[in-house]
């Protein structure tokens, strides 16, 4: 008697083409205000209709469009010493000068192209005003800063501070423009920052005409910041100033300058852990965020570098 064995090949099984995300919506953000008396900025996040799972981790949007200041004859513009706790504050600078310190022993000055990554994480008290000589000089000044939100594993974590000059973001060149890759990865180039959680953060400028591929994992959240010109995506379209939300449907982000155009895009894993948020304290209970007000109210944030009066949170 004889047997004999077969072989069955399985059915090949094609691969899913990867998919575009859809624009899902697009935000104009609030009226124009001022924190302290030196930054000009639109809120975009948080925002009307923009619910606050689908743009996480990241809490706080503001977009300081090109504004131009006068010379000061004395004195500096800019936000006083004031807390943060439980996540990190994120300043992209492209035209003038940010001087920041805080009382952790951090101090520096961010100019054109300059990032500052500093994390609030178990309490920090800062100060950021226009940097001395361009308060002296006047001229046009333009930036974002940016709120990412910390796990609960790392609100308590010591507070840190990323100075990351121009000089040290890589640049990727692309078929009519750029990307600066200042968080995560594009073209198997990798940011500088160093994140808690997964994140990308580009900075995009393309010529008109110009189309860009951006592949990110399908379950990341992903917003893009029209600084500038005018995107269109999937036949939906977002203009200098507004918020494009994009949903998490495709591997892909596929944008088209439809003028020459300068843009941000902020991607990242989703925290799914409650918040709740007072000021600058973002916690995750409500007992949480009334512990930090009274840590801060009794000097559990530590002392001031010099003597100034502290912003009330």
């Amino acid at each position: 008697m004889s047997t004999t064995t077969q072989t069955l090949t399985p059915p090949t099984v094609p691969h899913a083409t990867p998919r575009a995300r859809t624009l899902e919506s697009v935000h104009g953000g609030g009226p124009f205000h001022w924190v302290g008396d030196g930054f000009r900025v639109k809120t975009l996040v948080p925002s009307g209709g923009l619910p606050q799972e689908r743009v996480s981790p990241f809490l706080l949007l503001d977009h300081h469009p090109p504004h131009h200041y006068p010379p000061l004859a004395k004195g500096q513009r800019g936000v006083g010493w004031h807390p943060h706790r439980g996540f990190e504050t994120v300043t992209l600078a492209f035209e003038g000068n940010v001087a920041h310190r805080d009382n952790a022993g951090h101090a520096g000055v961010i100019g054109p192209g300059d990032v500052q990554w500093m994390t609030a994480a178990s309490g920090i008290l800062h100060e950021e005003y226009h940097e001395h000589a361009f308060s002296r000089r006047g001229g046009v000044f333009e930036m974002l800063q940016i709120w990412v939100n910390l796990p609960r594993a790392h609100k308590k974590a010591a507070p840190g501070y990323q100075p990351i000059t121009a000089a040290q973001i890589p640049t990727v060149p692309v078929e009519g423009g750029s990307v600066r890759v200042i968080a995560g990865s594009f073209n198997d180039t990798q940011g500088p920052a160093r994140t808690f959680t997964p994140i990308s953060l580009l900075d995009v400028r393309l010529r008109a005409g110009t189309d860009l591929r951006v592949p990110l994992p399908k379950h990341h959240n992903a917003i893009v910041l029209i600084a500038s010109g005018r995107v269109s995506s999937g036949g939906e379209t977002a203009t200098e100033g507004e918020l494009a939300l994009f949903a998490n449907d495709g591997e892909f982000l596929s944008l088209r300058a439809e003028a020459d155009t300068h843009f941000i895009i902020l991607a990242g894993e989703p925290l799914r852990e409650p918040i709740f948020h007072m000021g600058p304290f973002v916690m995750n209970s409500q007992r949480e965020v009334f512990q930090a007000i009274h840590d801060f109210e009794s000097g559990g944030f530590g002392e001031i570098p010099e003597d100034a009066p502290v912003a009330s949170p």
